[in-house]
């Protein structure tokens, strides 16, 4: 396997990846929309570290409303 992380797609679509040593291989576990979702299972015995998942693509953000000004008339 090459160095580097899978798509995103490969596993899930999320933030953050259990990078897990698995002999000559590494396995990129991407499930986690936290760090803090993401380290136990690093500590749990699995010989590995947390990663951000340089696949992910976030949510699209919406479209930035734009609102018209009321002119207000002097009296």
């Amino acid at each position: 396997m090459a160095f580097g992380p899978r798509p995103a797609q490969a596993y899930n679509d999320a933030p953050w990846c259990a990078v897990i040593n698995m002999g000559p291989d590494m396995h990129w576990d991407c499930q986690y929309s936290s760090f803090e979702q993401c380290y136990p299972n690093v500590l749990a015995g699995n010989r590995g570290f947390c990663n951000q998942n340089p696949a992910y693509v976030g949510p699209a953000e919406a479209p930035h409303k734009h609102y018209a000004r009321r002119r207000r008339h002097a009296t």
